[in-house]
Parts: C-alpha cells; sequence; structure tokens
C-alpha cells in the first residue's frame, strides 16, 4: 500500500513505516502530523485523484528537524578574473508515515 502525497510544493511517494525528509515546518519532536493532500493511493486498487482522492489521508510522526549537508556552490569564468563561492544548507523536518487511511 502505499500513496502519492502534496507537500511543500513537491510531491513524495510513501509507504507505511518511510522516513521522509520534508522542508521546515516547525513541529515539535513526536508531534503529529496529517497531509491531506494525497493525489493517488494504492490499496489493492489504484485510485486516481481529479486532483485529489476524497476521504484520503496520510499521518506521520514528527522524527527531528535539522539542517542538511552544506552544498557549494562555485562559479568560474576562465579568463576573467571572476569567481563566485556560495554554500547553502537546507532546513528540514524528518517525518515517519504512521497511517495511510
Amino acid at each position: 500500500m502505499y500513496a502519492i502525497i502534496k507537500a511543500s510544493g513537491q510531491q513524495f511517494k510513501v509507504q507505511e513505516g518511510d522516513v521522509i525528509c520534508f522542508d521546515k515546518m516547525g513541529l515539535e519532536p513526536k508531534s503529529e502530523v496529517e497531509f491531506t493532500e494525497v493525489l493517488a493511493l494504492d490499496d489493492g486498487e489504484l485510485k486516481i485523484g481529479t486532483p485529489l482522492v476524497e476521504g484520503a489521508v496520510v499521518k506521520g510522526e514528527v522524527v527531528n528537524e535539522g539542517r542538511d549537508r552544506k552544498v557549494v556552490i562555485f562559479k568560474k569564468r576562465r579568463r576573467k578574473d571572476s569567481k563566485l563561492k556560495r554554500g547553502f544548507r537546507r532546513d528540514f523536518t524528518r517525518v515517519r508515515i504512521t497511517k495511510i487511511a
């Protein structure tokens, strides 16, 4: 059984027990989170929403929040003495999927 949900502008394929990293939601650890934007649901029979599946809910529990490892962006233009170095760390919320209904 799996579901395709929409969260923070992205689509995720989730199953019960999966641990997924979403964009930062600002929630406390061990709190419950509910995703109501379910695009597709497969419980033996595939149900595709138009655009959402009615009555479908995916529930999860917040594991923790944190910051990802640093990604370094380096741009250099040859023979121009021009270079740019930037870093980026993504804030995330890690969620364990507990129930698909």
